[in-house]
């Protein structure tokens, strides 16, 4: 079964070399109980070391069930230790934050016994060494013997077909050796005990057989097996394994009894956390009052589809990218290089279409609430004030410069409605008018006054603008044709008075709501749609709009069109053209902008970059601004805090280093029972392992306290009420990071710790 051949071993220190076993040969019985006896030094030890898989031998074999070790790896020498050897030491080797029911589970737990076998097992074992009563108690509530017969207890619980015994009464007193003698040799009935001890009474007492060694060498044996005995018997091997959850558990234990030290390493690591949690706090409540902001305020911000417009594409910005890579900064030579105009390479000419105009007339009604078509007409309106006389105002002079009122009846009601007050009047779009927006302090601009035909440079009472009579003058009585082409007729007073001249008033004056202010801040004149149908209507068959229809030249100047005119520019100017020159589209709310935004996207899709339509999301463009802010100062507050992480890191692999040099005992014996050196590293990871999970625990939990206090000084500040809120997405994430990075400062320590020497690490103490 158990066989040593010609075995070698020795120990160099420095230029000394020491042979601690020389050309040992033995074979072993399947039941016997072996005594070796020998002085100190002798060899007995590290004899019942190499037995018991826990040193290896320089040269030699050692040969199991007619199976060399030569070839035989960790995996191999734990399984075999595991499977076949049970320990039992002189000095117990405990594990002492674990009670001795799973001191004694602990063989079974690395062979991989389910819970319910495992513990019933034990129980049986420590019964069987008369230990059952104390199943629950830690070693050293135990004496001497008791825990010695915990060790035998041990030893059997995995029914391994070897005992070793290395003086195991050592450090026993007379009456309770003779009961632990007793018990060994009850079990040697069955197994192969081998006991190592320097008492030849003892060996002579007890023991089947005696082998004595002296400087490494067997020199007498009392019973060597002799060749025509054949012994049949095998050894079963099969492989040891540590589940994660045994490992939290012994980690555990052994927190427990350091439970101030842990805390405090745990607090200190959560330090880091607590900051980068404050901080994500913060970023997270301001991010939700900003786009709380921006859902009220902005929401219905205008998506702009102007003639002119900035191309941000990925393929203009290389280019930008590349033109500036392209020649050295602060160059010696004396020349000028060229580079693109921005209109070249960022701006894009949107050709507004009708066909497209019809396009943007299909939008969804369930998304909109309101369009409005800047366009290119102009108008020929008269104002008359006492003091000042007759005045002529028309779009080229400021006034009206674009429709603002939607031209959807169904949608005006409800754009107005969310953005803007009525302070007086009432709005009609189907009659021809003028709308008045003042901003928040009620306040317009003196020449817009003017234009309305007031002098007042003070106040003007809202009832004499609303009365205020203005007259729109048509083309055929404004323009006059003289010697083939056209001047406008100066008399006032008679286009005022003309029958044909359209009566126009301010129909309501309107302001800004408060949440809206960041769109309707400014003041302005607007113009009603049906306004702009009458004068189109009227126009387009005038007598100046048909001659410039016909001729190749500008009729009003009788001269060739210059480089900024064509016959369409003038047509427009005189009131005969509607395309428009920009586009405004104001969305319900974010979800319908998306919608928008899609089927403006869905026009663009298969054509050229020259063909497309681009436009500008003014809600887009602020939010991205905000949120660019918001996330670069919280990456900036983050990278400071993460420093603390990193230390907290460092600080957990020293205190990782420093358990596992309080372990190393405990690292020993659980090698001699079989654990792998993956079992070891494991075993300090789950330790590492709770620290971070408390460290995090413990983070969040101070977070969230001081969270109170914060929420409380910024209402105080801002009167923003519950701004810091922590995202539950977030305390998860950052649970995550303590845990890793504590695993992370601990790997060392535990690579180290699985590297230990278990016959060095059992003789620490």
């Amino acid at each position: 079964m158990l066989k040593l051949k010609k075995i070698n071993k020795s120990y160099k220190t420095g230029e000394f070399k020491q042979h601690a076993l020389k050309d040992v040969t033995i074979e072993f019985r399947k039941n016997e109980f072996v005594a070796i006896l020998g002085p100190s030094g002798s060899g007995k030890t590290t004899l019942l070391n190499i037995i018991g898989g826990l040193d290896r031998y320089d040269n030699g074999d050692l040969i199991i069930n007619n199976q060399s070790t030569k070839e035989f790896d960790d995996s191999n020498w734990d399984a075999y230790r595991n499977n076949c050897i049970g320990f039992i030491f002189q000095s117990y080797n405990l594990i002492n934050h674990i009670s001795i029911l799973e001191n004694v589970e602990m063989s079974l737990t690395l062979s991989g016994v389910d819970k319910k076998e495992k513990k019933q097992r034990a129980i049986e074992a420590l019964t069987k060494v008369g230990l059952k009563s104390h199943i629950h108690k830690k070693p050293n509530q135990l004496s001497g013997g008791q825990m010695q017969r915990v060790a035998i207890a041990r030893s059997l619980v995995n029914n391994p077909e070897i005992i070793l015994a290395d003086e195991p009464t050592g450090a026993l007193d007379t009456k309770t050796s003779k009961q632990i003698m007793d018990l060994i040799k009850e079990i040697a009935q069955d197994k192969l005990v081998i006991m190592v001890t320097h008492n030849p009474e003892l060996a002579k007492n007890y023991a089947t057989r005696i082998i004595e060694f002296k400087d490494g060498s067997l020199i007498s044996d009392s019973k060597p097996i002799k060749k025509k005995e054949k012994n049949k018997e095998e050894i079963h091997i099969k492989k040891t394994s540590m589940n994660f959850l045994t490992a939290l558990n012994l980690s555990f234990n052994n927190i427990k009894t350091k439970k101030g030290r842990t805390a405090l390493t745990a607090f200190a690591s959560s330090i880091g956390i607590i900051g980068i949690a404050l901080i994500l706090s913060l970023s997270n409540g301001f991010d939700i009052q900003i786009d709380k902001f921006e859902r009220e305020t902005l929401s219905q911000s205008p998506i702009i589809i102007s003639e002119q417009a900035m191309s941000m594409s990925e393929e203009n910005i290389a280019k930008v990218i590349e033109d500036n890579n392209n020649l050295e900064k602060y160059p010696t030579d004396k020349k000028v290089f060229v580079q693109d105009d921005l209109e070249t390479t960022m701006m894009h000419t949107n050709n507004i279409s009708n066909e497209y105009v019809d396009y943007i007339k299909k939008i969804s009604q369930k998304d909109i609430s309101g369009i409005s078509y800047q366009t290119a007409t102009n108008f020929n309106i008269i104002n008359y004030n006492e003091e000042t006389g007759y005045q002529l105002v028309n779009s080229t002079t400021g006034l009206m410069p674009w429709t603002l009122i939607p031209t959807k009846e169904d949608n005006t009601s409800e754009m107005l409605e969310t953005n803007y007050d009525v302070l007086a009047g009432e709005i009609d779009t189907s009659s021809p008018g003028l709308i008045l927006q003042v901003d928040p302090k009620n306040r317009v601009y003196a020449s817009t006054l003017k234009q309305l035909g007031f002098t007042s440079e003070d106040e003007v009472d809202f009832e004499d603008i609303l009365n205020k009579e203005l007259k729109l003058v048509l083309n055929d009585d404004y323009y006059k044709k003289v010697n083939e082409f056209y001047i406008p007729n100066q008399d006032l007073e008679a286009l005022y008075n003309n029958e044909n001249s359209i009566t126009i008033k301010v129909q309501a004056i309107i302001r800004g709501k408060e949440d809206k202010e960041i769109l309707t801040s400014t003041s302005a004149i607007a113009y009603t749609n049906a306004l702009t149908d009458i004068v189109i209507e009227n126009n387009k068959g005038s007598s100046i709009v048909n001659d410039q229809k016909e001729s190749d030249y500008n009729v009003l100047t009788n001269q060739p069109f210059t480089e900024d005119e064509t016959k369409e520019t003038i047509l427009s100017y005189l009131g005969a053209e509607t395309t428009p020159v920009a586009i405004y589209i104001y969305p319900k709310d974010f979800e319908s902008k998306d919608n928008i935004i899609s089927y403006l996207d869905k026009y663009n899709e298969k054509k050229e970059e020259k063909d497309t339509i681009q436009y500008t999301d003014m809600a887009q463009m602020v939010s991205s601004l905000t949120g660019n802010i918001m996330n670069a100062v919280t990456i900036v507050l983050i990278s400071f805090s993460a420093i603390s992480l990193i230390v907290s890191s460092i600080m957990i692999g020293i205190i990782t280093y420093i358990s596992v040099l309080e372990r190393t005992k405990e690292i020993g014996i659980l090698r001699a029972l079989g654990a792998r050196k993956k079992d070891i590293t494991r075993v300090f990871n789950a330790e590492t392992f709770i620290i971070g999970l408390v460290s995090g625990i413990i983070g969040i939990l101070i977070t969230c306290i001081l969270l109170v206090p914060a929420n409380i000084l910024l209402e105080n500040l801002t009167n923003l009420e519950n701004v810091a809120q922590l995202n539950p997405l977030h305390a998860l994430i950052l649970m995550i990071v303590s845990i890793s990075l504590t695993l992370i400062g601990g790997f060392i320590p535990a690579k180290l710790a699985s590297k230990k020497d278990p016959v060095e690490a059992l003789r620490t103490e």
